[in-house]
């Protein structure tokens, strides 16, 4: 049996095709598993259009995706899954020296760079009809979620933004009430659903003033913000930067809480050069107490951090962040935006 796949020659991007593959070797994991879905990001932009990305040792191409969701068709009897599970696979795995965070399961504070990435990093990725996962590198899915399990990756991806934020924010005594979200794209609406159900009084800033995000937001209980960020009549406790806009990270000072915290889950590919003012950003942070801390990727606990808040989440909102659905054979489709786009996924059974 054959598998389609969306794959590449990474730094080649006019070789992005759908391609015909091999069934997967039981070498890959013992949960066999039929693709549903797979989410579409900036990163998955980046490798198929701008040559981001590395192939597996040995081979030409990479299967990418890494916003998994599938059905398993097969599982070992020991393994704690059943076929007909919703379940979606982990995309970081421990280097093979190990160093002590990836031996201790957190692997995505990795200290040496040897990690791979399925999708991303010399492993193949989830954007096939059918693919194989590690049972220790798989989640299972409240089957109530159904397709919206696709959220799960990025919602790991603020979950642990979210656990950071606050261990740091412990450092001092005072209760933390108001969050300020930068950014109403997947991550900054899924931050903002977090930060809600933390008991938090949430705002989130962002652009755009018409389309779906406004609404989003606000039936989320948040209030939403355009404009300039220093116009902004609310000093947050904590900020949750969803945008990776370097100039906009440093005005974030000026306007958060003392002892407030900053985390950053947005990387820029813009190259234009900001004025900054380093001496008075300095000063700000540390007389006011000012935590700027950086988060990337997920660890299994914040999966299952993020598996649970999506299932106590609102379904009927959750289903309107999927703005699109692309056959897989469409793939181009999905890697402009569209005017109202939140999360574009593909489909991969068609």
């Amino acid at each position: 049996m054959t598998v389609r796949a969306l794959s590449v020659v990474p730094g080649k991007p006019k070789t992005a095709a759908v391609t015909s593959h091999p069934e997967p070797l039981d070498d890959d994991g013992g949960l066999l598993v039929d693709g549903l879905l797979v989410g579409i990001c900036g990163t998955d932009v980046e490798i198929l259009r701008e040559g981001y990305g590395w192939s597996p040792p040995g081979e030409e191409r990479l299967v990418i995706g890494h916003e998994s969701l599938g059905r398993i068709a097969e599982a070992p009897a020991d393994s704690g899954f059943e076929a007909g599970d919703l379940v979606v696979g982990i995309v970081r795995r421990p280097d093979p020296v190990p160093c002590l965070p990836c031996s201790l399961g957190a692997w995505d504070f990795c200290r040496n760079g040897r990690y791979t990435e399925r999708g991303i990093k010399e492993r193949h990725g989830y954007a096939a009809s059918r693919w194989r996962v590690e049972p220790e590198f798989a989640v299972k899915v409240d089957p109530r979620l159904g397709d919206l399990g696709v959220l799960v990756e990025p919602t790991s991806v603020v979950a642990k933004a979210w656990d950071q934020a606050e261990k740091v924010a412990a450092r001092s005594p005072a209760p933390r009430h108001i969050a300020l979200i930068t950014g109403a794209g997947p991550i900054g609406l899924l931050a903002a659903l977090l930060g809600v159900q933390r008991g938090y009084e949430v705002h989130v800033l962002d652009r755009v003033t018409t389309g779906p995000k406004p609404a989003l937001a606000k039936d989320l209980g948040a209030t939403y913000h355009t404009g300039d960020v220093t116009e902004i009549e609310v000093r947050p406790d904590v900020v949750i930067e969803c945008t990776g806009n370097g100039p906009l990270v440093f005005a974030l000072t000026e306007i958060v809480a003392t002892d407030g915290v900053i985390c950053l889950t947005g990387i820029s590919g813009s190259k234009k050069q900001a004025t900054m003012r380093p001496d008075e950003v300095n000063k700000e942070m540390v007389l006011d107490n000012l935590a700027l801390v950086g988060s990337v990727n997920a660890s299994r606990a914040h999966y299952e951090q993020a598996a649970a808040a999506l299932a106590r989440a609102d379904r009927e909102w959750l289903a309107r962040l999927i703005t699109r659905r692309v056959p897989l054979g469409d793939f181009e489709k999905a890697l402009s935006r569209e005017d109202g786009d939140v999360k574009v996924v593909l489909d991969l059974q068609r």
